[in-house]
């Protein structure tokens, strides 16, 4: 198993939301926790259709960056669209079983 796969299976075995927090906390830096969290929120004011150039200009970010997010909402097999999506409350066919996204 790669350690890729590793991690993922430790991602997705976590069930509740206080031991992903916790574990976030001791796995990752304050500063790595902050990147993530400042991508998903260009991720989700992309998909909010929040212009690029207002965003670079709110977030403090580059356009290359907020390019890359806005290609991978794009693609029809991006999950992160389909969560998006989902919080939303779009309901779509493709899921196979709650949880999993094709």
């Amino acid at each position: 198993m790669a350690v890729s796969d590793e991690i993922v299976d430790v991602f997705t075995d976590i069930v509740d939301r206080k031991t992903m927090k916790r574990l976030f906390t001791e796995v990752f830096t304050p500063a790595e926790i902050q990147d993530v969290a400042l991508r998903w929120r260009l991720m989700k004011m992309i998909h909010q259709g929040v212009p690029q150039r207002e965003i670079a200009g709110r977030l403090g970010i580059s356009l290359c960056k907020i390019t890359r997010g806005s290609r991978v909402l794009k693609s029809p097999s991006s999950v992160s669209k389909k969560i998006l999506d989902r919080k939303k409350g779009v309901r779509y066919a493709s899921r196979k079983k709650a949880g999993t996204f094709t």
